[in-house]
């Protein structure tokens, strides 16, 4: 077992319920478009998309379920794949009502 096994057995959340939010959350959205194509124009030359190409857009990759599989028995991850998996387990910790987690109590 692993220190995130025992954490979502001790809050009572599915891993089934981390990669799904986790699908929830990274999913690439119309705005995460727009802010791709305005990076591509201000690199292009265009000054106009500037502001708009400052944001911060979604990876648009979520948790997979080897991955989230890897992560209860204790292997090693990638730092992107930890992050996913604490915001993931953060969302439904919201939900619950419950303080967030921080990655050093999920690993």
């Amino acid at each position: 077992m692993s220190k995130l096994s025992d954490y979502l057995e001790k809050n009572k959340i599915d891993s089934r319920r981390v990669v799904i939010a986790s699908r929830n959350i990274e999913a690439l959205r119309p705005e995460d478009r727009a802010i791709r194509l305005a990076r591509e124009q201000v690199k292009a030359g265009d000054e106009k998309p500037k502001e708009l190409a400052a944001k911060k857009r979604r990876s648009g990759r979520a948790l997979s379920a080897p991955a989230i599989k890897r992560a209860l028995s204790g292997q090693t991850l990638t730092r992107k794949a930890r992050g996913r998996i604490v915001r993931a387990v953060n969302l439904l910790l919201g939900h619950k009502g419950k303080p967030e987690a921080t990655s050093v109590e999920l690993f």
